[in-house]
């Protein structure tokens, strides 16, 4: 897969809480017209050099985290010009990703 150019929706900007109590350190969003292993549209995760909360945000995908114990997963979109080991992506996606048996796929 390439890098692909994609708008992400934020739905859960950095300092959400969501349900189950967990507090997103990242924007999260998903990615309209791109339908998911759920049947929802693409989750993703956004990482940036600023850690403000956002409503929308256009980067590039740099890694697909594959989730061996569930039906979709997730995408980890970034600014132009910045690459993520995958140790790095998973510090920044921890939160929720620790509750999951997953891999990261970088994306070149």
């Amino acid at each position: 897969m390439e890098r692909l150019l994609l708008k992400v929706t934020i739905d859960r900007p950095i300092g959400y809480q969501d349900d189950f109590g967990n507090i997103y350190p990242i924007n999260y969003g998903y990615i309209a017209g791109i339908i998911a292993g759920d049947g929802e549209e693409q989750d993703a995760y956004v990482l940036r050099t600023s850690d403000e909360p956002l409503k929308e945000f256009t980067g590039y995908l740099v890694a697909i985290i594959r989730r061996k114990d569930d039906v979709e997963d997730k995408w980890v979109i970034a600014e132009a010009n910045q690459t993520y080991s995958a140790q790095e992506i998973y510090q920044a996606v921890e939160f929720l990703e620790k509750y999951f048996d997953s891999e990261i796929e970088l994306i070149e």
